[in-house]
């Protein structure tokens, strides 16, 4: 559903995680929050708070959004990246995106987001998602692609594109 010709032609493959995915995906979670670097202690108990705080995400999506699909974005068959959706009855709710730094800048959350449109716009569903104030970067991409702010409060914003609004196009 969410890959599309234009991936394929890019050698993105957004595809299923599965059970071996595993260490990929803790590694990722680790690179994908260099907040958590920043803790004073021992480098041992830094990890064990990093490797927690992976086990409270993934708890917490199973619990609040029991029926949430995740997905590995691979580049010729390397995994590079993580999505997490939940395809509910009234929207597509984008809960995680996250790219290995190597991976980073080179449009590939992009590339992911507009399939991520494109299945939306095939349903007529708006897509959704909650961005933290410490994400600039992040919430930059998604108003570039035509995401709407919809709810403020000081420590997120929740975006969500509409099928037919158009794209505003940022280099």
């Amino acid at each position: 559903m969410l890959n599309n010709n234009a991936n394929a032609a890019d050698g993105l493959v957004v595809r299923p995680s599965r059970a071996t995915d595993g260490p990929f995906l803790q590694s990722l979670y680790h690179a994908a929050r260099p907040d958590l670097q920043w803790i004073d202690g021992e480098r041992e108990r830094v990890e064990e708070v990093i490797a927690q705080q992976f086990q409270v995400q993934e708890q917490g999506t199973g619990e609040h959004f029991p029926n949430a699909m995740h997905y590995v974005v691979e580049k010729l068959d390397t995994p590079i990246g993580a999505l997490t959706a939940e395809f509910g009855s009234n929207e597509i709710r984008v809960l995680y995106l996250a790219f290995i730094p190597a991976a980073r800048g080179k449009g590939y959350g992009r590339t992911v987001l507009q399939g991520v449109q494109k299945a939306a716009a095939q349903v007529r569903c708006p897509v959704a998602t909650v961005v933290w104030a410490s994400n600039p970067h992040a919430r930059q991409h998604y108003l570039a692609l035509g995401f709407q702010v919809e709810e403020q409060n000081p420590a997120a914003e929740r975006l969500v594109w509409y099928p037919g609004q158009p794209q505003i196009l940022v280099s």
